[in-house]
């Protein structure tokens, strides 16, 4: 399966955002979809993660109730919608999937990774 994200760019603090995330290819295979980011100079981390039929989603602690994710299975995509964003958000956001029942928090479990999209958050 190919993932194409979108949707980053510039934005000021407390503004809102949504990424999307296309898949292509196979994507009769059900696959939970998450979404990670990388800010300059740190690791890689996980922000959320959905399951195939939308029925488990987690957060991490840091976006829990700012940001949610979703997915259209029907349109092959999956979304980040990104509220009270703040200069600690600012990183290159990839959408990722692995053909797992349930999301995995880890970043080592995904298989398949989109290009990334940029988001800047200025202060």
């Amino acid at each position: 399966v190919q993932l194409q994200a979108s949707g980053g760019g510039l934005v000021q603090t407390g503004g809102s955002l949504r990424l999307s995330c296309a898949a292509s290819g196979r994507t009769d295979s059900r696959y939970t979809v998450a979404w990670l980011r990388q800010a300059p100079g740190k690791e890689r981390e996980f922000v959320a993660g959905i399951s195939w039929g939308g029925g488990v989603i987690v957060y991490a602690d840091s976006v829990k109730g700012r940001f949610t994710i979703s997915r259209a299975n029907a349109k092959n995509t999956v979304y980040l919608q990104m509220n009270s964003l703040s200069p600690e958000d600012t990183a290159v956001y990839y959408c990722a999937a692995e053909s797992k029942v349930l999301p995995s928090r880890s970043t080592y479990d995904y298989v398949y990774w989109g290009q990334g999209t940029l988001i800047t958050v200025s202060s």
